[in-house]
């Protein structure tokens, strides 16, 4: 059995996508080719290294433990590459980041456009996933995260502005049952309920003169996605928890109401973390300078809408 480090680069990339078209486009390359290079590593063993259908890949066992034990040292190896890039003055290569939607939308849009603007040699992959995810495991050269869900040895940043959670309604719900005076009267009240991707459900949280509540609110509809959430609170399905900038034009307009203001005070915003154990590209150290002086200079709530939220103000 011949198995050099150019083939377990490749094994690694198609089990991190698990999909040889994903793959592919990683390692720039077609997907015949892959597809080829891996029956050629298959015969060379003599062991399948992936169950494949034509709407799937999967490791096989034997694939999977050749992974679990060879995985590590990769990730040594591309970590002393890592090292020696980072030696260069220049920004370039690509950046690859993994972040929330709600990041994406508030804060990530414009910081990027203006990196790939400043260095015409760099290159942005940004992964929009609500899910928890290892950086290092998956690939990523940083995350972004809320404060309290930050992995461990990890370097972190505040990445924009403080943002605010809000509780709002449209007038019609209003009118139909009434004004909220304090968190608990939710409970009495159609809300639309946000469930995170592990399936957990999320409890309000709300605060006022060193007291805390969460609460875990009932309605007829439970989403995952904001833009979604601002959609319902529009038609009038139940009051939504969200973060201001999502909510800012439909207030303006009087499309919708902010209530329990005083419960909602402005909580950390999200941060750009990296692995502490990696020296920083010359490209994530340009990013990260970038973010510095953004933050800075930032003002409260966030910009304006991203297209994406714009889309869900707009009348059907």
């Amino acid at each position: 059995m011949s198995l050099d480090l150019a083939d377990l680069k490749l094994l690694s990339t198609i089990a991190r996508h698990l999909s040889f078209r994903a793959a592919a486009q990683d390692l720039g390359l077609s997907a015949s080719a892959i597809s080829h290079a891996v029956r050629s590593l298959e015969e060379r063993v003599g062991v399948r290294m992936f169950s494949r259908t034509t709407r799937s890949v999967a490791l096989t066992p034997a694939g999977r433990q050749l992974l679990d034990r060879v995985g590590p040292a990769l990730q040594d190896i591309a970590a002393a590459i890592d090292d020696i890039n980072a030696f260069r003055d220049t920004p370039q290569g690509q950046l690859r980041i993994n972040a929330p939607r709600s990041a994406g939308d508030l804060v990530l849009g414009p910081l990027i456009a203006q990196f790939l603007a400043q260095h015409p040699q760099a290159e942005v992959e940004l992964v929009l996933d609500d899910g928890l995810v290892d950086i290092v495991e998956s690939g990523f050269d940083a995350g972004v995260r809320y404060g309290e869900r930050l992995q461990q040895d990890m370097v972190a940043l505040p990445l924009g502005p403080p943002q605010r959670l809000m509780v709002v309604a449209a007038p019609a719900l209003l009118e139909r049952v009434g004004m909220p005076h304090t968190p608990h009267d939710l409970l009495q009240m159609p809300c639309v309920r946000i469930r995170f991707p592990s399936g957990a459900r999320y409890a309000w949280e709300f605060e006022k003169a060193g007291e805390k509540i969460a609460v875990d609110v009932q309605g007829r509809l439970t989403v995952g996605d904001m833009p979604l959430i601002l959609q319902a609170a529009l038609a009038g399905v139940g009051f939504a928890y969200l973060y201001e900038p999502y909510a800012r034009e439909a207030l303006a307009r009087g499309a919708l109401v902010s209530v329990l203001d005083d419960w909602c005070p402005p909580i950390p915003g999200f941060y750009l973390y990296y692995p502490s154990r990696r020296q920083p590209t010359a490209t994530l150290r340009a990013f990260l300078a970038l973010v510095k002086t953004a933050t800075a200079s930032a003002a409260p709530g966030g910009d304006a809408p991203s297209p994406r939220v714009r889309a869900a103000l707009k009348p059907a």
